[in-house]
């Protein structure tokens, strides 16, 4: 009987020796999966004033039919008026990087120049935090003034945002008041924000529970990892042959 229970824990040590190198890799891969879908400006394709994509929505919140409105007022916007406007839609931001030092590096990098910047606008967000930024150059400042900036980025995208992550909304009601703005048209102005109560709900959005289950999965490895080699070499130490027998 003590043979049999020293090569069945014998087998299970062999096994701990198996598994332990695979449990690692997996915390490994859950630890560091995240950073590996940030975006920096380097991951942005390159485009230049009078390119005809006016939507670059990496982070897919836009949805195709809403794209193409989008596009083709941002297209006769610049066919009456010579003013671009353009929204990039990023899941995650490198570390460190915010939508407004973003939004200032892709512009330089679309636009290097002050000719080449002068009609331009581009709008910013970075769906993970639902931080918004926006930038235009010389020529377009005297119609979308600073205020008016602040107002599209702050209030006209961010209150659908708060209100569902309503992206399609957000982007919809904020190229039409950039097309009203920028053809010299009066400021629409921000959406109306309308009070409700709400009753605190106990549900959780997907990505909290997806995060949620991530972690649990990764504590509960790590204490697998801990627990399972010091429990089996315990257990095997008791069943050792006594040195008096």
């Amino acid at each position: 009987m003590k043979q049999l229970l020293k090569q069945l824990f014998s087998s299970q040590k062999y096994l701990i020796r198996l598994i332990l190198p695979l449990v690692m890799v997996i915390l490994a891969a859950s630890l560091f999966a995240t950073p590996a879908l940030a975006t920096g400006v380097y991951q942005i394709p390159n485009l230049k004033a009078g390119n005809d994509t006016w939507v670059l929505d990496q982070a897919e919140v836009i949805s195709r039919l809403n794209e193409g409105k989008i596009s083709n007022a941002f297209e006769d916007l610049a066919k009456q008026t010579d003013k671009e406007v353009r929204i990039v839609t990023v899941r995650r931001l490198d570390y460190g990087e915010t939508p407004e030092s973003f939004s200032k590096e892709l512009f330089k990098k679309w636009f290097p120049t002050k000719e080449a910047q002068a009609n331009q606008t581009l709008l910013i967000i970075d769906t993970v935090t639902n931080g918004t930024a926006i930038i235009s150059g010389d020529q377009v400042k005297p119609l979308l003034t600073d205020s008016i900036a602040e107002s599209v980025a702050t209030e006209t995208v961010s209150v659908p945002l708060r209100n569902g992550n309503k992206y399609n909304q957000a982007f919809l009601d904020a190229s039409d008041r950039l097309v009203a703005v920028l053809s010299g048209k009066a400021d629409p102005g921000p959406p109306k924000i309308i009070d409700n109560v709400q009753v605190g709900g106990t549900f959780k959005k997907a990505e909290e529970t997806d995060q949620g289950n991530a972690t649990a999965w990764v504590v509960g490895l790590l204490i697998a990892a801990t627990v399972i080699p010091m429990a089996t070499y315990y257990i095997y130490q008791i069943n050792q042959p006594s040195s008096d027998g």
